[in-house]
């Protein structure tokens, strides 16, 4: 059985490791702060968001450099957190206020009881977390290079895995009952295609994170309203040779999605939006080339995320075709090096971000601003959700009562 450590760093950088039957839940209750909710008749609080996807148990271990292959060396620092991107999406989302439920599952071990404690720490539903008597729960190893600020993730799924008979209808029914957006991380195949499907019977809208193509995730895509890319899943998926050209053919390949978002990490986002059609007369414009445009009206002065959109157009990807929409540009937070702690999770705080901004019916520009600031806030501390923001937070919460009753984004 795996034991979960609770690590003190001391002045020489060694540490001490006090081996405790439960510290997870420790761990959750010294890093968790207060929760404070602001009432609003058009907050979106009290939005049901369904998660369906992988949770895990992450040991983050920073060293100073990356290691060469044979060497022996020391971390810097040293935490055990929960992780899993859909893990991870849903408490970012309950810390903005959200009720989220996840459905995944999970081992009836240390690891396992850790995870669901630190879940219902932060305020997400777990009554729809399958517990198996048997078996190992998931767990990453994360290396953390201080020195080129990323991160290596060597991950260990869970066992037995879960399948569509370890969710009862009754539990999909309500889990889905009342829920303003059903979210997939495209693991959990055969489940996942399940509540989907469920999700489409009863018009709720589903957003997809296609970080990277997996079994079943193409059934599962042409159910999506809205599909949120790492930066080189696109191309691998169309096949397309430009970025601008996927975007093109994914929303040519899937017409029910509303938007896709594309992450490119400190180089911000690149936004595709579905509009109505702009007629046989309408000039049509070639996606390459409106990108380009759009980034040369980048002010890299500024530090804070800012977006910038094109008018409505017929994009063209060549030997594609074309589709009418607008391209939006966002930049991410320039934070400083001092500041930059770790990478690992800000797409699935930026995922988590853009949920809440279709729940809050935030324009495009808005969202996707939104998003950069919590993924920036994500990354000052070490852990996929060490420095996920509340929805007190200062930074957040007048961004939030400002946007709220004036914002709107086509969508739900």
């Amino acid at each position: 059985m795996w034991n979960l450590c609770t690590v003190i760093p001391n002045v020489s950088s060694t540490f001490t490791f006090s081996v405790q039957p439960h510290p997870f839940l420790n761990f959750v209750n010294r890093r968790r702060r207060p929760r404070c909710r602001v009432t609003m008749s058009s907050d979106p609080q009290n939005a049901v968001v369904v998660g369906c996807g992988g949770v895990a148990v992450d040991y983050l271990a920073s060293v100073a450099a990356y290691p060469k292959p044979d060497d022996k060396i020391r971390t810097t620092n040293l935490k055990v957190q929960g992780g899993g991107n859909a893990g991870n999406a849903l408490t970012c989302l309950a810390r903005l206020g959200l009720n989220a439920r996840l459905i995944s599952k999970v081992a009836d071990d240390s690891q396992g009881r850790g995870i669901l404690d630190e879940l219902r720490a932060d305020g997400v539903d777990t009554s729809f977390i399958v517990v198996s008597k048997e078996g190992t729960s998931p767990f990453t190893y994360i290396i953390v290079d201080n020195q080129t600020k990323t991160r290596t993730c060597i991950h260990t799924p869970g066992y037995p895995p879960m399948i569509p008979d370890n969710l009862p209808k009754s539990s999909l029914l309500s889990a889905l009952d009342g829920a303003k957006i059903a979210y997939f991380d495209g693991r959990l195949p055969d489940t996942a295609l399940l509540v989907a499907q469920e999700a489409v019977k009863k018009n709720i809208p589903i957003l997809i994170d296609a970080e990277r193509p997996r079994e079943g995730l193409d059934d599962l895509l042409k159910l999506a309203d809205y599909v949120v890319c790492s930066a080189k899943f696109p191309k691998a998926w169309t096949e397309a040779s430009t970025l601008p050209q996927a975007l093109v053919s994914m929303l040519l390949m899937l017409p029910n999605i509303k938007f896709v978002i594309v992450t490119l990490g400190k180089d911000g986002c690149i936004m595709l939006e579905r509009t109505a059609d702009t007629g046989p007369s309408a000039e049509e414009v070639d996606a390459d080339t409106l990108l380009e445009s759009l980034e040369l009206k980048r002010n890299k002065s500024v530090s804070t995320p800012t977006c910038i959109q094109s008018s409505v157009a017929k994009l063209k990807a060549e030997g594609i075709g074309t589709v009418s929409g607008k391209l939006y540009v966002g930049t991410a937070e320039s934070i400083p090096p001092s500041e930059l702690v770790d990478t690992t999770g800000a797409g699935d705080a930026f995922i988590g971000a853009v949920i809440y901004a279709i729940c809050a019916k935030f324009t495009p520009e808005k969202m996707l601003s939104f998003a950069a600031n919590v993924a920036g806030a994500k990354c000052r501390d070490l852990g996929a959700r060490s420095g996920l923001p509340y929805r007190a937070d200062p930074r957040f919460e007048s961004f939030i009562l400002e946007n709220l009753s004036t914002s709107s984004i086509n969508s739900l």
